[in-house]
């Protein structure tokens, strides 16, 4: 094991975001962690992996399990005895209905995976952190444009969202005295999978529905690499990166 090089996990790293920043960091040098409950998506990011960069080593992971972040971290542990960044990326949402036609077990996934799996793998991760030497190390979560907005019938991905900003907060204050860093990405648009149905037309506040512009998920990576790459004493505490001409400043 090269031990020059940091060691990361990444949640959600089977698709879109996650696995475009487990392979910009994976070609800067890292080996990654990569977890998501899709086993052939995880091995499809590892084979993606550039030839010289870091480790991949994928872990199916239901995060919203306790059980099951709590064996993904001692796997991680095992295999490269520490962790300099957790990148909180998994998440969720529902159809875009009513709430009030929301099911109680719709609700409860998206809390699940967005809030508590974001909490348990920031938890394993500052005890990790806490004890390894040298101590510290970086969590970055995932917030999104919806931390600070809603878009309409987004009842449980907003609320989670929101309650993001609540956990990195408390996060960057509980760290501190461990040379733990945390902060948050709000994300608006990268061009996915995930957001391709904008192209053709979404909801709007309105009630009117309008294409919206996406950005490459480069700029991304690139933000995530640079909130990663600050020495521990420095910190990025919130940072949005959005396509310009998204429907989000004046939103409603």
């Amino acid at each position: 094991m090269n031990t020059n090089r940091k060691i990361a996990l990444v949640t959600g790293a089977g698709s879109g975001i996650g696995r475009a920043v487990s392979l910009a960091l994976q070609a800067a040098n890292y080996s990654v962690v990569l977890a998501g409950r899709r086993a052939a998506e995880l091995d499809a990011t590892a084979a993606l992996a550039s030839d010289t960069g870091g480790a991949m080593l994928p872990v199916p992971t239901d995060i919203s399990d306790p059980d099951q972040v709590a064996a993904l971290f001692a796997k991680l542990e095992a295999t490269f005895g520490r962790i300099d960044l957790l990148f909180n990326n998994a998440g969720m949402g529902t159809p875009a209905i009513p709430m009030e036609e929301l099911t109680f077990a719709q609700w409860s996934a998206v809390v699940g995976v967005n809030l508590t799996g974001s909490f348990l793998c920031a938890q394993q991760a500052m005890r990790l952190m806490k004890k390894q030497d040298p101590q510290g190390g970086r969590i970055i979560n995932n917030g999104s444009i919806s931390a600070h907005v809603p878009r309409p019938h987004s009842a449980p991905y907003t609320a989670t969202k929101h309650a993001i900003t609540g956990l990195t907060r408390s996060i960057s204050l509980d760290g501190r005295p461990f040379r733990i860093a945390c902060g948050q990405i709000d994300i608006g648009n990268a061009a996915t999978e995930m957001t391709q149905r904008m192209t053709g037309g979404v909801l709007q506040a309105d009630g009117s529905m309008r294409p919206e512009p996406r950005m490459d998920v480069q700029h991304v990576t690139d933000a995530v690499l640079y909130m990663a790459g600050l020495p521990l004493e420095a910190n990025v505490q919130f940072i949005t990166v959005m396509a310009t001409e998204m429907p989000f400043i004046g939103r409603g």
